[in-house]
């Protein structure tokens, strides 16, 4: 069998991820699992048909710098493989996913865990044509072996690309399109690389994230709140290499068995820019924006609140407002949005905890802070903003409210003691810092002058 025959292997159509802005992408995009590859073994003497010289295949590794939409903002790695015997150049390509079943069940079964990615194959041009689209740089650099290393690598991709071996159980950060070329290459080098790559690094998980995500700043944020403490342990040097321009970066640092006039050469030759661009703009960190939402309605609200003496016969509250057809209406958008805000990241939590197969979605602390039943401050908040008066109780909802709103400032009471005494293993200072003290006012705020004891009848006045 020619060579060209398996590179040219015919693929159903794989159609590119469409631009879901939504967080239910975002949220799934972190779902993360640190389980190691294991690679089904090959039997070496299997037959197969490799290129009559092996000393004319050629290896190289092609390195795809970083994107501004969700899907590509850690970049991309492939393997080109030329083969002189035949004159093929073909490229490898293990980040292919099939949304032919529609954005509905895509994004539900990604939301699941169920993420079947697969290995495609194109011509080079295909390749840069796609990245010179997307404006993005790609590296190339020579991988220097051996007849024996290559001949390994051959047979690895001869098995990848038969028919059962294409598709595989994509893991962000274990097994996905960067690491399967590391573990191949690691393979044919007998375990070198994991070898060299040892040592810790000072980034944890979370840090990579979140650096990464710098050009779409509010999915920085929404992944800083939606992942768990899975993500804050420091990486090693080998699972760091999740990463395209890290795996680069080490490999290379590796010296290879290849030597030529005497002298050793690296595992990489020094490569060669094939595509330039200037990488994404970074995005103001969103967290600013997030804090300035919440305390611009107490900056402006708080010094409106007057108390209001209590008649014997008035079922008026204690604390009103000045002013209240503006003030109302300010309370009632702030109202939208903060609801909004925790609901959503609140439902998406508790929805990732109970259903979800990415273990990096369960047990939040954040859970503290942003509540799922938040989003039925949305009809309180549009009547804020409608009437602006405040929403009515009965006596049977106000203990209800009261008790609501008070299980909220000790939930936000006790987030502030776990994030300062370090009680939880979870990353919490961005939203300690940026969250909690502009939520817990708005939360004083409106439990003070939002909620008036009336009768029932009132609540449709």
């Amino acid at each position: 069998m020619n060579y060209s025959i398996p590179i040219i292997a015919v693929f159903r159509e794989l159609t590119p991820l469409p631009t879901f802005r939504t967080l239910i992408l975002a949220l799934t995009l972190a779902g993360l699992c640190h389980n190691a590859l294991a690679l089904e073994a090959i039997n070496p003497d299997d037959e197969v048909d490799l290129p009559r010289d092996l000393s004319q295949v050629h290896f190289y590794l092609l390195t795809i710098d970083v994107g501004d939409r969700i899907w590509d903002n850690f970049g991309h790695t492939a393997l080109r493989v030329v083969d002189e015997n035949s004159n093929t150049d073909m490229v490898f390509n293990w980040g292919l996913f099939d949304t032919s079943v529609g954005l509905v069940r895509f994004s539900t079964d990604f939301f699941l865990g169920i993420m079947n990615y697969q290995l495609g194959t194109s011509s080079p041009e295909a390749e840069l044509n796609l990245y010179r689209q997307q404006q993005r740089s790609v590296w190339q650099d020579r991988i220097n072996l051996n007849n024996a290393q290559k001949e390994r690598l051959y047979r690895r991709l001869l098995w990848n690309l038969q028919t059962e071996n294409r598709v595989y159980s994509y893991e962000y950060f274990d097994d996905n399109c960067t690491t399967r070329v590391r573990d191949y290459l690691d393979e044919a080098l007998m375990g070198k690389i994991q070898g060299h790559a040892t040592d810790m690094t000072n980034w944890t998980y979370r840090d990579a994230v979140v650096d990464h995500y710098r050009s779409l700043a509010p999915i920085a944020m929404s992944l800083d709140i939606l992942m768990n403490s899975g993500i804050d342990r420091y990486m090693t040097e080998w699972e760091a290499m999740f990463l395209p321009l890290v795996l680069r970066r080490e490999l290379m640092e590796i010296p290879s068995d290849v030597a030529v006039d005497g002298e050793r050469r690296m595992l990489l030759s020094p490569g060669e820019m094939l595509l330039t661009f200037p990488a994404p703009a970074t995005q103001p960190n969103a967290y600013y924006f997030a804090a300035g939402a919440l305390w611009l309605p107490v900056i402006l609200l708080f010094p409106l609140v007057r108390r209001v003496p209590i008649a014997s016969l008035s079922a008026q509250s204690r604390y009103t407002l000045r002013s209240p057809r503006f003030s109302f209406r300010v309370m009632g958008m702030a109202g939208l949005i903060t609801s909004l805000f925790s609901g959503t990241y609140g439902l998406m939590m508790l929805g990732g905890w109970f259903f979800s197969g990415h273990n990096d979605l369960y047990h939040n602390v954040n859970l503290l802070l942003f509540w799922p039943t938040d989003v039925l401050g949305v009809v309180v908040s549009l009547r804020w903003l409608v009437m602006a008066k405040p929403w009515p109780m009965s006596h049977n909802t106000a203990p209800f409210i009261n008790w609501y709103l008070l299980a909220h400032v000790l939930g936000m009471v006790i987030y502030a003691v776990v994030a300062i005494f370090g009680l939880a293993a979870q990353a919490l200072l961005n939203p300690l810092l940026f969250i909690v003290p502009g939520f817990f006012l708005y939360t004083v705020l409106i439990w003070m002058t939002g909620f008036q004891l009336g009768r029932t009848r009132a609540m449709f006045a």
